[in-house]
């Protein structure tokens, strides 16, 4: 669950993007997990989407290293883009901070590879 304000934009990064619509200091929580509204999927519920849901699911879905299970966001939280100098990451478990200062109308970034678990997995799927 996002815990700043943010605004989904077109990103010149990939497709939509999330957006900081205020400034955020380093430190900050961006986003917690909230089992009401993120939801979690095992690789038995996944298996028995269509491929079409398949793919559409691993648009916004990614693969959680505490949880073992793919985590859909329920806000807009879904719209991170991967960066490799991201300037938000994992601070402790089902948290996310700014790792610097960030600036209204700048777009949130996490690094892909470290912050969601195996990114391989998701090729069996799609």
């Amino acid at each position: 669950m996002l815990t700043i304000q943010t605004a989904i934009h077109p990103s010149p990064i990939a497709g939509i993007g999330l957006f900081a619509d205020e400034f955020v200091p380093k430190g900050t929580i961006v986003w917690k997990y909230n089992p009401e509204l993120d939801l979690l999927f095992s690789e038995e519920q996944i298996n028995a989407l269509s491929s079409t849901s398949k793919k559409q699911f691993f648009n916004y879905a990614f693969l959680d290293k505490k949880y073992r299970k793919y985590m859909l966001c329920g806000d807009d939280a879904r719209f991170f883009n991967h960066f490799e100098t991201p300037n938000c990451d994992d601070a402790a478990e089902d948290i996310t901070i700014a790792l610097r200062d960030i600036q209204k109308g700048e777009e949130l970034t996490v690094n892909y590879l470290s912050f969601y678990g195996d990114m391989k997995q998701l090729g069996k799927f799609i």
